[in-house]
């Protein structure tokens, strides 16, 4: 059942022409109308079906103006390493013991970094992580013995760029609270890195076919990019 909220909505937004980012602002912060401050979200479709090989994206952005979210951090290492995992901000810290807890199921927490020596126990616990997104990646950087840099960047505003098997990507690019700059600040960021990937990858054409500008619980708007990706 549609909300009445719901329908005093703007109707068939995604029939509109696709405008820049900094015109669509304003008309999703006009649709964020709950009591919750939410989440000014971008959804891309790639062009992940190739004649050779699907194209499979998997990386991280760091936002400059932050997330807005809170996340709980936990690290896997060495004893000598856990004064400066908890300097950094981290919220849980531990070494085997922290390891036996997870492996009985304790996913107190929303990310995991690990150091390199102890990823060797932890990857063993691939079917209880791996389903829930949890399992350190040196790719994402939470497989580092550089634990300052990774906690802090988690904490800061780091977001996963990942593609399902039909192509979608789906991040958040910041809160309703948000100033305008600051969102697109965060918008610029996931482009750059972006176009980094494409230039990694064999791809025909470009790498995103489509692009949309939503809130949670708002209407899509046809985003259209700056430049060609």
């Amino acid at each position: 059942m549609t909300s009445k909220r719901y329908k005093k909505l703007p109707e068939k937004t995604k029939e509109l022409s696709a405008e820049l980012i900094e015109k669509l602002i304003p008309n999703i912060k006009k649709n964020c109308t709950t009591k919750f401050d939410e989440s000014i979200d971008l959804n891309l479709q790639i062009n992940n079906k190739q004649k050779k090989s699907e194209i499979n994206l998997r990386t991280v952005v760091n936002l400059p103006s932050g997330s807005g979210k809170k996340i709980k951090i936990a690290v896997v290492c060495e004893d000598s390493k856990s004064q400066i995992a908890k300097d950094a901000g981290a919220d849980i810290v531990g070494g085997d013991e922290l390891i036996e807890k997870i492996k009985s199921g304790d996913l107190n927490f929303e990310k995991l970094i690990c150091t390199p020596s102890m990823m060797i126990k932890l990857s063993k616990l691939g079917k209880i992580l791996g389903p829930k997104g949890l399992m350190p990646n040196p790719k994402l950087g939470t497989v580092t013995d550089d634990l300052k840099k990774a906690v802090s960047d988690a904490k800061l505003g780091q977001a996963e760029i990942k593609n399902d098997k039909d192509g979608n990507i789906g991040l958040s690019l910041g809160k309703k609270s948000f100033p305008d700059d600051k969102v697109i600040k965060n918008f610029i960021a996931v482009l750059d890195v972006l176009e980094r990937e494409k230039g990694n990858q064999t791809i025909k054409g470009d790498l995103i076919k489509s692009a949309f500008l939503t809130s949670t619980m708002g209407v899509s708007y046809k985003l259209k990019l700056p430049k060609n990706i």
